[in-house]
């Protein structure tokens, strides 16, 4: 088969390790020339080396491919900036931006302090703008001066935040919300020839392997989510092949392949303007509507989900 990114330039954020590290390997080797961005911290947010990121450039050269360190903050807008800008200094152009980059702060809410709140809303929610508003203004200039654009935009939720998950209010939060960006992005930049996707993945990585078991897990289960598999959907979503392709939230979970629906409005009734009327009309409601999601993305069975009783 080709490649289907052959002169394409593309910036993956937190591309040192997991996830983002198949993201860049994968576009690398389907002829995509990858600025390789990562902080290099620890999965809370602390510390910073370059040595993981420079691994995955050296790991694509010898290849025979042609990749970039960056080191900025995805939390910080000048820094952003500098990494978009980057990849359009030394390629020439800048395609496609997967926003991958994130950390965990993980506590039941009445722990989290106001820092675990600010630095997970920063690098993930903060970080997914900062970064695609600065690739979106300059594919929109392009447009405006008559030039062709080309613009992929690729975002990371996770099923945390799109069907949620106990312990993870700042986390889940931060991903809800690059869900709904997505959405809201894809409709504002599809005038300019630029599409704007999420993905939702399951993956064995440092931020989730705790909550898989740890070392107890099989290598097995480890292959049958290995992150290779988010980046095979990232890669094609990034290709001419996705250009009708855009607003949608993609849930991977090794070789299986869904679209998460979003919202929608179930079952409705007229409210009485009193108060003291309302309790039947909401439980006739609660009982014509479908619970929440499970973590799986599915119906949860059995009473007791607390979403049945008001």
């Amino acid at each position: 088969m080709g490649k289907l990114l052959e002169g394409k330039v593309a910036l993956v954020t937190g591309a040192g390790r997991g996830i983002g590290r198949e993201h860049a390997l994968m576009m690398a080797s389907h002829g995509a020339s990858v600025v390789v961005n990562d902080l290099g911290g620890d999965e809370f947010g602390g510390g910073g080396d370059a040595t993981p990121a420079q691994e995955v450039v050296d790991e694509i050269v010898a290849g025979g491919g042609a990749a970039v360190v960056n080191g900025g903050s995805v939390a910080s807008f000048r820094e952003a900036e500098t990494m978009v800008q980057q990849a359009i200094d030394t390629y020439g152009d800048i395609h496609i931006v997967v926003n991958n980059a994130g950390i965990l702060r993980d506590r039941m809410m009445f722990s989290l302090t106001e820092e675990d709140w600010d630095i997970v809303l920063d690098v993930h929610l903060k970080g997914t703008f900062a970064v695609s508003h600065h690739a979106a203004s300059y594919w929109r200039n392009k447009a405006k001066a008559g030039e062709e654009t080309y613009g992929r935009i690729i975002n990371t939720s996770s099923p945390s935040g799109i069907y949620g998950n106990i312990g993870q209010t700042n986390y889940g939060a931060a991903k809800a919300g690059i869900a709904a960006f997505s959405v809201i992005a894809a409709q504002e930049l599809v005038r300019y020839g630029v599409t704007v996707n999420c993905l939702a993945p399951t993956a064995w990585s440092r931020l989730t392997a705790p909550l898989f078991g740890g070392d107890a897990a099989s290598e097995e289960f480890k292959e049958a989510v290995s992150p290779r598999w988010i980046a095979v959907i990232a890669a094609w979503l990034a290709s001419p092949e996705a250009s009708g392709v855009t607003g949608r939230v993609f849930d991977i979970r090794g070789e299986t392949l869904g679209i998460a629906e979003g919202w929608h409005l179930g079952p409705t009734a007229t409210q009485p303007d009193d108060p003291s009327a309302l309790g039947p009309i909401v439980t006739e409601l609660m009982s014509k509507a479908r619970l929440n999601a499970n973590m799986d993305g599915k119906d949860h069975e059995g009473p007791g989900f607390p979403s049945q009783s008001i």
